[in-house]
This record gives structure tokens, C-alpha cells and sequence, in this order.
């Protein structure tokens, strides 16, 4: 089994002796816990070094995040044959109370409703050929105070102008955008992303989600030297570019995405009942600055006719439509990285309620995301590919109950019979079996 302050050695420069064996300490006892992964619960399971206090300490204390997983993804995750692409997400996680530092009602797609609790913007580098998601820097979303309404004004006796655009009016500059909050923190936390990277890995595609489909998105991302990959509404008005010979004119006809032309035709192909299309086109739109590259999933029901499409879009018009389906589909393992976090490493449980501990909660959280994947790698390669993180878990408890039991004999084992011991109680409560290597009780 891979010794965990072996992994974390590489933080060394970031961090102090104390807070590393406490982040170790910690790390153990949170593969191994079952349970709410509270600071109690850590507590109860990190033994020797990690009484409830000292888990108090290191959760009130601040730290780099964003230099421990941009070092720690440097050094043990990243592939130099790799290419990448950045996605970024919102998570939304349940809270009670009032003391939590940023509680607020914010907007679940998991409950599709509002929910009261706290929201976090995540970015990650995902991997176009291995497909994984690593996050590298997570912000909390913090709801601005809503200023009181204003009382109803006497409606106004002035007489009131012609319709329609002021005569001699100048068009507006679309590339000069005023950014939202939203964007201002996610072009915030792109800068710094892109900063600490410092250009060591080559990054050119910004991965995100239909709510983020306009132009002010396409222009902020455009701004830090990046392409948008995102989705459009299913009924954005699109127009082909003019194609005559009036040269003032831009827009052609309007595009209706369900009745496209063959010559636009990428692929096609059935499954049982259903048609899938694949369309390819440069359009425009009278939001949008630039012309956009965009693609069409028509799927057509055989038999009724039924039909529903999707606009997938990029600022980048050299990208094919195999290519524009791929990048977007990777925005999906953003969404793992939540999952995880949530089931396994306390997303959904941390009760801190301070700002610092809040945000050593929730970095802890994606750390373990990274840590955990490579701790697998060790594992699904020589051994067994199936091999997950139920399994891991499985084999670090077993790890942290025969350890238990060694001390209670008054003459310890041999290091063969550690190992099949702990193979033997591993596997009870393993999905996937694996043989661990000869191991040192120590």
C-alpha cells in the first residue's frame, strides 16, 4: 500500500512539518472512516496525532489550496503525452442553520429547485485521451445582499418618443461586454488558474455548461486567450451568413435546426427506433460578436416522428464536429469530481461554520478527489482495472483494524503473515478483490 506522507512530500515547500503529518494523519483516517466525515468523525478514526483538537487547529489555520493541487496534481497526476482542456462547474451542497459562512438559497440541478446551502465554483483540468478530471481551484459562490425595492413612482405625464431605434444611433462594440459578478469571479479564478500553471501545459479550450451560452461568456473567455466550448438554447435564434450581393447585409436566412440542408450533414445513424443527424454549420447570431461553429444532435423518432435537438457551440470555427461532441462531453467528468466529493470525502457533511474552515473543508474535499485517483492507479494497472474507490476504502479500513489488533498481541507478526491477514479481511468488505504486496506492520 502507498505510504501517504511519501505522496505528500511534495508539499514540503508549502507547507510546515506539523500541518503535513496533520494533513497525513487526516488523509488515513479519512480513507478508512465510515460514516459523516466531520471533524469528529476524522477525529474518532485518525488514532495517535489526530485528537479532535488538533483536527480543530488544522481546519481554523489557512492554506494554499490552489498550490498544494496544482503541486500534487504536477507531480503524481500529470501526463507530459496528455493534452488538456479546462472545465469549470457550480456545486451546490445542503445546509441548515444561519451561522455557515455564505448560506443562502441557491438553485440545485440535482433537486431542481432552490436549495438552502452553499455554492462553489470549480475549475479542473480534464484529460482529452484519458478522460479524468482534476480540480485544481475551488471558490465559494457568495450571494450578493439584495437592495430594498424602491416605492412605486407616479406614472409619468410626459409624452413618450417613437418606436424603435433612435435615428443617427452607432451600433454597439459586442466585443466590449460588462461581465457579470459570476464572470468576474470565474475570469478571476481563470487568471489565477493560468498564473500558477505558467504556460507548462498547453491549454486552449474552456469547457462549461449551457448557462453560460452567450456572448458575454464567449468574450471573457476569449479575453484570457481561451476557446468556449458550450451549449446554446434549444430555441437560439440563428441566422447563415449573407450570402448575395448586397454587401451592408449580414444576416442570411434564419436557421431552423430540425429542417437542415443535406449539404450540412455530418453523420447519421440509427439505434433501434431513433435517428441520430449530426449537422455542422458557421452561424450567426445578432447577440454573439463573432461568427460561431456550431453542431446539431437532431435525434427523429422512426416510427412517431418525435424530435428533440441540441445546439452545441465553439468560438474555435476550425474544431469538427467529432471534435466540438468530445470536448463537451468531457465537461461531464467535472461532475464526478462532485459526486465524489460528496459521497466519499465530506462534501456534503463538513458542519465547519467559519470562512477558513469552510474553505479547508471543501479544498480537503477535492484534494482527496485527486489523492484518491492516484492511490487507484496503483491498484486498476498491474492488478485489477475494475478496481474503485469502494474497494479502496474496503482495503484501508482492513489496513486500520488488523493494525488494531497487531498492537494487541504481545509479539508482532512477521511481515508475510500481515499481508495475508490483511489480504484475508480486505476482500470481505471489497467489491473488486485485489492481492496487496508484502507490507510492513510498522
Amino acid at each position: 500500500m502507498p505510504e501517504i506522507l511519501a505522496l505528500l512530500s511534495c508539499l514540503t515547500f508549502d507547507l510546515n512539518n506539523t500541518s503535513l503529518k496533520h494533513l497525513s494523519v487526516i488523509i488515513q483516517a479519512m480513507l478508512a472512516m465510515t460514516g459523516r466525515v466531520t471533524m469528529l468523525g476524522i477525529s474518532r478514526w485518525a488514532g495517535k496525532g489526530g485528537s479532535y483538537r488538533t483536527i480543530q487547529r488544522f481546519f481554523s489555520s489557512p492554506k494554499n489550496w490552489p498550490t498544494l493541487m496544482w503541486v500534487f496534481f504536477r507531480t503524481h497526476c500529470f501526463c507530459p503525452e496528455e493534452k488538456y482542456a479546462i472545465a469549470g462547474d457550480e456545486v451546490v451542497t445542503t445546509k441548515s442553520g444561519h451561522k455557515t459562512y455564505g448560506v443562502d438559497w441557491f438553485f440545485s440541478s440535482l433537486a431542481q429547485r432552490p436549495v438552502k446551502g452553499l455554492a462553489f465554483f470549480a475549475l479542473s483540468l480534464v484529460g482529452l485521451e484519458q478522460r479524468q478530471s482534476y480540480p485544481l481551484r475551488i471558490e465559494q459562490v457568495i450571494r450578493p445582499v439584495v437592495k430594498a425595492k424602491a416605492s412605486p413612482r407616479e406614472p409619468s405625464t410626459q409624452t413618450k418618443g417613437k418606436r424603435g431605434r433612435p435615428k443617427g444611433s452607432k451600433n454597439k462594440d459586442k466585443t466590449q461586454v460588462n461581465l457579470s459578478r459570476e464572470l468576474l469571479q470565474i475570469r478571476g479564478m481563470l487568471s489565477a488558474l493560468l498564473n500558477t500553471i505558467g504556460g507548462s501545459i498547453p491549454l486552449e479550450y474552456l469547457l462549461l455548461d449551457g448557462k453560460f451560452g452567450h456572448n458575454a461568456a464567449m468574450q471573457m473567455t476569449l479575453q484570457m486567450g481561451l476557446h468556449l466550448v458550450s451549449k446554446l438554447r434549444y430555441d437560439s435564434a440563428l441566422f447563415l451568413p449573407y450570402q448575395g450581393s448586397n454587401s451592408r447585409r449580414k444576416y442570411g436566412d434564419k436557421l431552423n435546426p430540425r429542417q437542415m440542408g443535406r449539404e450540412f450533414l455530418c453523420q447519421s445513424s440509427t439505434e433501434e427506433d431513433w435517428r441520430t443527424d449530426i449537422y455542422q454549420v458557421q452561424v450567426l447570431h445578432k447577440e454573439f460578436a463573432q461568427p460561431i461553429n456550431l453542431v446539431i444532435l437532431l435525434k427523429t423518432n422512426i416510427k412517431t416522428q418525435q424530435q428533440g435537438h441540441v445546439l452545441l457551440f465553439s468560438s474555435d470555427l476550425e474544431l469538427t464536429a467529432n471534435q466540438l461532441i468530445e470536448l463537451y462531453s468531457l465537461r461531464f467528468q467535472i461532475e464526478l469530481n462532485f459526486r465524489d466529493a460528496k459521497q466519499f470525502w465530506g462534501l456534503e457533511d463538513f458542519m465547519n461554520v467559519s470562512q477558513t474552515a469552510v474553505t479547508n473543508a471543501v479544498n480537503l474535499s477535492f484534494f482527496m478527489v485527486n489523492l484518491s485517483r492516484r492511490l487507484l492507479q496503483d491498484f486498476q494497472c498491474p492488478h485489477c482495472p475494475q478496481f474503485s474507490l469502494l474497494d479502496l476504502k474496503a482495503l484501508y479500513r482492513a489496513f486500520k483494524y488488523v493494525e488494531e489488533v497487531i498492537k494487541l498481541l504481545p509479539q508482532k507478526p512477521e511481515s508475510i503473515l500481515f499481508s495475508r491477514i490483511l489480504n484475508q479481511v480486505a476482500n470481505l468488505g471489497a467489491i473488486h478483490s485485489v492481492r496487496v504486496p508484502d507490507i510492513s506492520s510498522q
